[in-house]
Parts: C-alpha cells; structure tokens; sequence
C-alpha cells in the first residue's frame, strides 16, 4: 500500500487535519493512506508531524447506515475497553486501544448534517504491528488467534453484558435472521431471486438447524457474555516480529452473546481452505487441522470459565454462523448490495455460495469437529 504525502490542498488531508485537531491531536497531518480491509468501514492510516516527533493515529468512518446508532455503540466501547484498562492496569501502549476524545469529552465527532452527516474517530496506531486477512493455512496463526479471542474473553468474563446494547440489532438472531432473509425472497424486490433458487432451498432445508443456538437461548442453556462477534484474524493485531497477539481491534459489534458465536466466525473465516469470496465453490472446505489449532488457542484461555453446555455448542456455532451469514450475503444480494461492500455486481452472490459450500462441508465433519472440541477441553482441565 502506498502512502500519499499529504499536501496542502489534498482535500482528503485537508478532512483529516480537521478531524484530528477536533480530537485534540498535535502536529500537521504529513502522510496518509487508506486502510482497504473490512466490509463495512472507512479508515485512514495517518501520521502527524509535531516539529519534534511523527504520532501515528487510524483515523475511521463509521457506516452510519449499518450502524443505525454509533453513538451506543462508542459507549459500548468505552465501558469495555475501560474496564480491561481497569483490570489489566500493567498492559503495554500496544496491546490495548486507545480512543482520543474531543473537548466535549466525546470519543466521537460527528462532522456534517442531514444526509451528508459523517461520523469519525480516532485511536492509535499499534505501530510495528500486522495483521492477517486469512491465517493463509498457517496453524500458528491461528493458534495465536485463538489464544487472543480466548483472552479477550476471559477479560471480560467478570463484566455485565447488560451494560450494553445492542450495537446492531438482532445480530446473531438467527432466527429472525432466517425470517428476514426468506421475507427478502418473498418480496425479491430486485428481481433475483429466479436466479438463486438452488441457493434458496438449501438455507430453507436448514432452516430449523439455524435456530438451534436461539432455542438453547431461551432454554436458559447457554449464558450470556461479552462477545466480539467478528473474530476474523485481520481483527487482531500481532507483533511483526514474533507473531505474538498484541490486542483485539474493531469492537464494534461487542454485545451481548454466546461464546460460541466468536468461536464459529473465526472457524468460518479461518479454518477453511479458501477465501471468504472464493468464485470456484469445490475449494471451499473445512480444514480440520486448521480447526484443531485455533480450538486449542482458544481453549487454552476458556476452558475453565466456559460451561459444558457452550463448550458443547462451539462446533455447533461455527456451523450456524456459517449459515447464517450465507443468509445475509445472499439477502443482500437480493436487495440489490446495500449492506455489505462489493467490488463487482455478483460479489455478494459468490460470498454467499462460498458459504454455504463450507456450511455443507461443516455439516458432514460435525462430529469430528465435536471430538476436537471435547479432547482439547478435557486436556485443559487436567
């Protein structure tokens, strides 16, 4: 990636200067360069120049129209990040987030009105630091990530979920989700649906499964934590020399959750043996291995604070989220691509093959994937 040397009249630069003065940030904005992973926000690698030192800062949209109401959703980060900082008061700078606050005393600003209202923050950049869009087949990594989630949960063990609210509605409600998506294909309101029909049934043949971790909620079976719930490994940050997990990013969507919806995304994102958009679906499978390394990472961190019953729902889940986000993916294809970004017209159409290929590839190592789960559990008891 490029940077741009941020030039007077660069009038990307010109709203970065802006903002960063507004959050109190010293120096001129000298260099910048667009941060091109994630689905749904923009952000900005930036760097400012006091005359002494370079302070590099990200520097981040929030897409008001996925995130109805980003207002909560800082709140929710705040208590969070608050209460970590709180617990773990011995953490280096680089493994915790640090949102700056303008004069009013707000991690937000919100720049604009109307229809062309916008709104920023801004938190420092965890300098020497990478991330991993896949954990490209490599176990390590996926270990380390799940010892990072692991974590991030055990932090949070000792927190009221209560506290927060729901950052984007019924979530990982799958089976709202499953209302929705088939209320989509009933109105098809921009004439898709013909196309998908295969697709189609094949979520309607899942239907029940999906509201498996819904029925387990109202049971009383599984409790309600703090999740993160989008635990892909670009949304950590590891030391670019040793690889060793610094801090989980992009809290967003912390609300309240099972712990099993963390541990199925990372699953469903990671432990699989092509990307998220694969185009040619007989790529798309479960790795096996790939699942035993982050299920021993993040067991390694859970294990003795997880009940049985969500120890027991872990395999469950990454199924479930599997299918759910299928869902959306095709959903939003079918009301013509406003939700999730798209670089060309059938992406979110091939997201969502590639998700279901893996769904079924899930289903037919469900036990596999149960036995996994329960030996490293049980190794982490001893």
């Amino acid at each position: 990636m490029m940077d741009y040397i941020a030039r007077p009249g660069d009038p990307i630069r010109k709203k970065l200067q802006r903002i960063c003065r507004d959050f109190r940030l010293k120096g001129e904005v000298i260099l910048y360069r667009r941060i091109p992973n994630g689905h749904i926000n923009e952000a900005y690698y930036t760097a400012l120049y006091d005359g002494k030192e370079v302070r590099q800062y990200l520097v981040q949209k929030v897409n008001w129209f996925v995130f109805k109401d980003p207002i909560t959703m800082m709140h929710n980060i705040e208590l969070i990040t608050q209460h970590i900082m709180a617990k773990e008061r011995t953490l280096e700078r680089r493994r915790r987030l640090h949102f700056h606050h303008t004069a009013e005393g707000n991690n937000y600003l919100i720049l604009g009105e109307g229809e062309e209202k916008e709104f920023w923050r801004v938190y420092n950049f965890v300098e020497n630091s990478v991330c991993f869009e896949t954990s490209e087949g490599n176990p390590e990594v996926l270990r380390e990530s799940g010892k990072a989630f692991g974590k991030f949960m055990r932090q949070l063990q000792d927190f009221d979920a209560s506290q927060l609210v729901e950052s984007i509605s019924h979530f990982h409600d799958t089976a709202f989700r499953m209302d929705t998506f088939f209320g989509i294909v009933g109105e098809d309101p921009v004439g898709r649906a013909a196309g998908v029909v295969q697709e189609i049934a094949l979520i309607r043949e899942n239907r029940e499964f999906a509201g498996t971790l819904c029925r387990q909620i109202e049971a009383g079976e599984l409790p309600i934590r703090v999740t993160h719930n989008d635990t892909k490994t670009n949304n950590i940050l590891f030391d670019r020399d040793t690889l060793d997990p610094l801090v989980v990013i992009d809290l967003d969507t912390c609300m309240p959750g099972l712990a099993c919806y963390d541990f199925g995304d990372t699953i469903r994102f990671a432990a699989c043996t092509a990307e998220e958009d694969e185009s040619d679906t007989e790529k798309m499978k479960l790795d096996l291995g790939l699942f035993r390394a982050y299920a021993e990472g993040y067991l390694s961190q859970t294990a003795d604070i997880l009940s049985e019953a969500e120890i027991e729902s872990l395999a469950t889940g990454a199924a479930v989220i599997t299918l759910e986000l299928a869902s959306r993916f095709l959903g939003d294809y079918l009301t013509g691509d406003k939700y999730f970004r798209i670089d060309y017209p059938e992406h979110n159409l091939v997201r969502a093959r590639a998700q279901l290929a893996l769904f079924r590839d899930m289903m037919a190592h469900m036990e596999e994937m149960q036995g996994i789960v329960q030996e490293l559990a049980e190794s982490n008891e001893e």
